[in-house]
């Protein structure tokens, strides 16, 4: 199935055409991403940050995070049209030209990187540009040639951290590194899930997933449970910041989520089904956001 670059579907509303420009920047991927980045700018100041800059630093994610999505959506026009979850998107279903995505893609970049420059810093403009470098021109890319493209992926999902950080214009520590390492390992068993879930699918359109690379899916458990194990010691440095007593309370609720999740990530690994990833995908999306916000009141506790 080729798409055009140039022509799209007549007869489409402006509403439903408004609609296919958002669909296209993947907006619950760019919502969780402007969460983490003021996540981060929060922790770096312990919630005494400059509202200002911050404003200017989500407007700039928001741009950055669009192009490179639409990049990965360019680059994957052909692939997407062969996948039944992805043949329904704006480009490789007519309804956006890849011409004016080329166009909206270099605009959202330029801008979204000067508005960095020239109201935020230059630290965190070098790490905006460095999450869209590797997400849209070297995890893309590596999706169709090796099974690390899910490392690669998750260096791109955890980098908004530093973006966020470096905004506030406060030195990266301890903290901030194991913040980007809790998101890092996050996306391990949240992918592998995602990834047992539709590999025929991604088998078919010759997307290089570990559950392709090995049909088992005994590599890809291996490293869900690896990434949720290695989650607990990693989601308590944080509270070595923070001299309050409550500061425990913090530690025993993040290992009880975190407990939960690794259970689910084992389920997994002794019974990989359809049922034990779905739990496992589900157990992903509860820990992560609860974890946030149990750092955001980590100051609180």
């Amino acid at each position: 199935m080729s798409v055009s670059t140039t022509a799209i579907r007549p007869g489409l509303t402006l509403g439903s055409r408004a609609a296919d420009w958002i669909e296209l920047c993947k907006p619950r991927i760019s919502l969780m991403v402007l969460v983490a980045v003021a996540m981060a700018a929060f922790l770096a100041r312990w919630g005494d940050i400059e509202f200002v800059v911050l404003a200017h630093t989500l407007s700039g994610v928001a741009l950055v995070a669009a192009s490179a999505s639409a990049i990965n959506q360019l680059l994957e026009i052909e692939t997407d049209a062969r996948m039944d979850r992805t043949r329904g998107r704006p480009l490789p279903s007519g309804r956006l030209s890849v011409r004016a995505v080329r166009r909206f893609a270099l605009i959202a970049i330029v801008v979204g990187l000067a508005q960095f420059l020239w109201f935020v810093n230059s630290a965190a403009a070098a790490w905006a540009f460095a999450t869209w470098l590797i997400y849209g021109f070297i995890y893309t890319p590596l999706k169709r040639r090796s099974a690390f493209n899910t490392v690669v992926g998750a260096v791109s999902g955890a980098t908004p951290i530093l973006i966020g950080w470096t905004s506030m214009g406060v030195p990266l520590d301890l903290r901030a590194i194991a913040l980007t390492m809790i998101l890092f390992l996050w996306q391990f068993p949240h992918f592998m899930a995602i990834a047992w879930l539709y590999r025929q699918q991604y088998a078919d359109v010759g997307i290089r997933m570990l559950t392709v690379i090995d049909p088992t899916g005994t590599r890809a458990a291996i490293q869900a449970v690896a990434a949720a194990l290695a989650l607990l010691p990693v989601s308590f440095v944080p509270a070595l910041y923070v001299a309050a007593p409550g500061a425990s309370l913090y530690v025993v609720l993040a290992f009880v989520l975190g407990v939960a999740q690794l259970i689910f990530a084992i389920l997994f690994f002794a019974i990989r089904s359809r049922c034990t990833a779905t739990w496992l995908l589900k157990a992903s999306l509860i820990y992560l956001p609860l974890l946030l916000v149990l750092l955001m009141l980590l100051p609180w506790f």
